[in-house]
């Protein structure tokens, strides 16, 4: 028989802990329940907060779940079928508003674009399938980081690198910014990424209603934001489209 390796068969041991029984126990609670020394235990407690895996209120010192642990929950759902489950979507969402759309997904602390439509014209245009997107100044980036813990995390870790005169470089700005597209439901940056340009990202929900990516549009400030204000009828175009993957996806409605 193949040995196993103690040190995993005891963290798994304390996710299988925390996930089945109160919401937030102590030290001592784990130790016991799971047969370590407090030492011990405490280590990999340690070890597992480091990795996003455990979380530790900063009140009562009591553990819980981290939120590392939602981003392997989905890992169910493969980025090629979430691709796949949006392709109708988004070349409709391309076709109606006359921009490019994009879908993006988490990847190593940016936005990962896994597909990508034309604007529907004769203008040459590259292909951004693989690009990485910052996600401070994005749109689809605003979105992961309002409705995603784990994206939200990364985003406050990073530099908020000034990419542009408009890019916002505060945390505490970047904040209320994330409220702001939590309230009303969608993202917007304009020229935060790239002067004269604009876009617009609502989020792709799950069965479980848990964020599993953000799709969105992105052209010229003129077209976008005709009279200087964003475009009620674009807006209206990207959330449908997000809550038609949504629901395709099994969110239901929301």
């Amino acid at each position: 028989m193949a040995r196993t390796i103690q040190s995993l068969e005891r963290a798994a041991a304390v996710l299988r802990l925390l996930a089945g029984g109160e919401r937030r126990l102590g030290l001592s609670d784990i130790a016991s329940a799971i047969g370590l020394a407090k030492a011990t235990a405490h280590g990999l407690l340690r070890t597992l907060q480091q990795e996003g895996f455990v979380e530790q209120d900063p009140v009562s010192g009591r553990y819980q779940l981290g939120a590392e642990l939602l981003r392997l929950g989905n890992s169910y759902l493969d980025v090629h079928e979430l691709r796949a489950r949006a392709l109708v979507w988004t070349d409709d969402l391309a076709r109606a508003s006359g921009e490019s759309a994009y879908l993006g997904v988490l990847h190593q602390r940016g936005v990962l674009i896994v597909h990508h439509v034309f604007r529907p014209d004769d203008s040459r245009q590259v292909l951004e399938v693989g690009a990485m997107r910052p996600l401070h100044s994005t749109a689809l980036g605003k979105v992961l980081a309002a409705y995603d813990p784990v994206a939200h995390n990364e985003a406050l870790e990073g530099d908020f690198a000034a990419i542009t005169e408009q890019t916002v470089t505060d945390p505490a700005a970047f904040e209320r910014d994330l409220e702001r597209v939590r309230s009303r439901g969608w993202a917007s940056e304009t020229g935060e990424t790239w002067e004269g340009v604009a876009s617009i990202a609502a989020p792709i929900m799950d069965r479980r209603r848990m964020p599993v990516g953000a799709v969105g549009i992105t052209g010229a400030e003129e077209r976008v934001c005709p009279d200087g204000a964003l475009s009620p009828r674009l807006i209206a175009a990207v959330r449908d489209c997000a809550r038609a993957v949504s629901r395709d996806l099994g969110a239901g409605r929301f």
